[in-house]
């Protein structure tokens, strides 16, 4: 059974990530949108995350809803400066892209750059490990109280 993500409008405050990731793999993985590139077993790492986020995400939907409260916090403007390598051997796609956008609660800036290695197998995203700069993120939502 595959699983299908409707209300995508829920997601408009990661259309630019979603854009530049389907830019990315366009003519490697198949699918229309995004979630659609994802193998419905997908597991993604967060490997260099922030406190409180999940490590490991197993499944479509769950990253699904993962990702559907983003838009409380952030909402991303553009992601740009795209860099795709691509092993056709072993199917393994690094993807390099850097964000900007804001902070909903304060309007403050928010920019990031981030490393997605993900691996592919028959046309779909099967793994997914996110590396991106914590520094940024405490930069724009708040330092962590020690």
């Amino acid at each position: 059974m595959t699983t299908t993500i409707t209300d995508l409008d829920d997601f408009k405050a990661l259309d630019p990530f979603f854009r530049i990731i389907e830019k990315g793999l366009d003519g490697i993985a198949d699918g229309e949108h995004f979630f659609d590139l994802l193998a419905e077993d997908v597991i993604f790492d967060y490997i260099i995350t922030t406190p409180g986020y999940p490590r490991r995400v197993e499944g479509r939907k769950a990253i699904a809803e993962l990702y559907r409260p983003y838009g409380t916090m952030i909402v991303l403007d553009r992601c740009h400066d795209l860099a795709v390598h691509h092993d056709i051997k072993t199917g393994v796609v690094v993807l390099e892209y850097a964000s900007e956008g804001r902070v909903v609660p304060t309007g403050a800036p928010y920019t990031n750059r981030y490393i997605s290695v993900l691996t592919i197998t028959d046309r779909k995203v099967t793994h997914w490990r996110d590396y991106l700069d914590p520094v940024a993120v405490f930069d724009a939502l708040g330092w962590p109280s020690s």
